[in-house]
């Protein structure tokens, strides 16, 4: 069985305050990115950031930050459409329109942390649309059990048409389902037939179910969006650590890593970014 193994280097939350070694930059992110593919991560979940280091959408940066990358390895990018909470959503949505073979879709609104999540019904059903035209990959962030729910709905609608359905299951968020071994049981009894998923675990609980996802038949993420800590009292000094760590328990688990082409075809991939 192969596994897909996801680095999300950057995130929208954390600083170079909370852990010097956060790539926040295209040239940062594009390294640590590919940092990530030699250690065996075949996505790259793209989070971006301004030259202040503040969440942004500017498609400018996200186009640079794809070329950067793709000069470096061919890893498949998953650009975030979440972005950050200060950022609004129809400048989050627009993101899609560089055509990355994949990106997040959020189903639901939620409060995060001290902030507020905000994902319109109507505009996430648009963003749906418009991404299914576009034949970009939607990976579905399921934060609570109601937006496992909402993401079933918008393929009852025709909005998810690409099979398999590709899950996310964050757990830890403070808003969102607690990161507990019962709630991802939980999660996973209830995802549809064929789907595949990964869990992200945010941070002390991020190793103890990265690795009860991984003996559940998942696939997973690692990085500093996730996690700064190596182990407690740790700081990462970098992706990469966590990356590799990631990497060491699939294979003591028995699972293969999946490389860029195996990992497109098990997530149903397009060839290529659809015409319109």
């Amino acid at each position: 069985m192969s596994v897909v193994i996801t680095v999300a280097p950057t995130g929208p939350i954390a600083t170079k305050s909370d852990n010097p070694h956060l790539p926040t930059q295209p040239e940062e992110i594009a390294d640590a990115v590919a940092a990530a593919y030699s250690a065996g991560a075949s996505v790259a979940h793209i989070h971006l950031r301004d030259a202040d280091g503040r969440p942004t959408a500017d498609p400018d940066t996200a186009r640079r930050t794809m070329d950067l990358i793709a000069q470096r390895c061919p890893i498949l990018v998953q650009l975030s459409t979440g972005v950050g909470l200060t950022v609004p959503f129809e400048e989050r949505a627009a993101l899609v329109e560089l055509r990355p073979r994949m990106a997040t879709l959020n189903p639901c609104s939620m409060s995060f942390g001290a902030g507020e999540f905000r994902n319109p019904p109507d505009a996430v059903r648009r963003l749906a649309d418009r991404m299914r035209e576009l034949g970009v990959k939607p990976e579905l962030e399921v934060y609570d059990t109601g937006h496992l729910d909402a993401c079933l709905r918008l393929r009852d609608e025709g909005l998810l048409d690409d099979e398999p359905m590709q899950f996310s299951l964050v757990l830890g968020v403070a808003g969102g389902m607690a990161a507990t071994p019962e709630n991802l049981l939980t999660m996973v009894r209830r995802l549809p037939e064929g789907a595949v998923w990964q869990v992200i675990a945010i941070g002390r609980a991020n190793l103890r179910l990265t690795a009860m996802g991984l003996a559940l038949g998942g696939n997973a993420r690692a990085g500093l969006e996730d996690t700064l800590y190596l182990r407690k009292g740790e700081l990462s000094p970098g992706n990469l650590p966590l990356v590799e760590r990631t990497v060491r328990l699939a294979r003591e688990l028995d699972l293969s890593v999946a490389g860029v082409e195996e990992t497109a075809r098990l997530l149903g991939l397009h060839p290529e970014p659809a015409k319109t």
